[in-house]
């Protein structure tokens, strides 16, 4: 079959069309909407245990936005409200924060936000020398290559602690690609909490070793210790909060 001018012309015009269409990639979109849930064996804050070294529940959404802002909201049972401060409702927490995340210079990031520790209907207040257990934190980070520095400071009072506002967190934390799905995590942090009749301040410091296995699936062993006072964080009939252990989790992401 022998081809005319303007039929070559057009076969040639519909092929580069399809070689550009080809060569171009999908508009990054305006914004991501996520969830995950999850279990452990141990739901730790800051290598506090929350749920009196039970297991918990865990859930959360995300929504992120391509120029840096971001909400987000998690919850989990927990179990130190009634256990340890003794009050006879709070086995919820509900975290809602938001925040700006971005590049001051090339490889160094920043992330700063404000987040609400919430726990739905809890009488901490009803119990003497405690305060309402919801608390609300501003927080500043600074990433570098695998190291992340961040710092977070209560605006109200910190976690159930009486006249405890300005209560303060600094942790530092590297992310070590170790390959074929895994990373290792080494954090340390300190925590200090004013104005206690029983000095509540400790360092902690743990190991954390992910895997993982693709379509959302991850898996985490974290080995963690402190040197948290019996004197705050142990009452009668429970252990140290703050004591070494291991927690095994795991959480899909969708």
């Amino acid at each position: 079959m022998k081809l005319n001018q303007t039929t070559v012309l057009v076969l040639s015009t519909l092929l580069a069309s399809g070689a550009v269409m080809a060569q171009t990639k999908a508009p990054e979109p305006d914004f991501t909407l996520s969830y995950n849930v999850g279990v452990t064996t141990d739901y730790r804050f800051r290598a506090i245990s929350q749920t009196s070294f039970k297991p918990a529940l865990q859930a959360g959404v995300d929504f992120a936005h391509k120029n840096g802002f971001y909400l987000g909201a998690w919850g989990s049972n927990i179990n130190w409200i009634k256990d340890y401060v003794g009050a006879a409702d709070g086995s919820l927490e509900v975290d809602l924060y938001g925040g700006y995340k971005g590049e001051l210079v090339k490889d160094l990031g920043f992330d700063i936000g404000l987040i609400a520790y919430q726990y739905p209907g809890n009488t901490a207040a009803n119990v003497a020398g405690f305060a309402n257990a919801n608390t609300t934190e501003i927080y500043g980070a600074l990433s570098y290559g695998v190291v992340t520095a961040k710092y977070s400071y209560s605006t109200s009072n910190f976690i159930a602690n009486s006249n405890s506002s300005g209560s303060a967190y600094v942790e530092v934390a590297a992310t070590l690609d170790l390959g074929n799905g895994f990373t290792l995590t080494p954090h340390i942090g300190h925590q200090t909490i004013p104005n206690q009749a029983v000095n509540g301040d400790y360092t902690d410091y743990s190991l954390t070793l992910a895997k993982d296995f693709g379509n959302g699936f991850t898996a985490t062993i974290t080995a963690l210790g402190t040197n948290a006072g019996d004197a705050f964080y142990k009452v009668a009939g429970f252990d140290n909060l703050g004591k070494s252990a291991l927690a095994v989790g795991v959480k899909y992401s969708f």
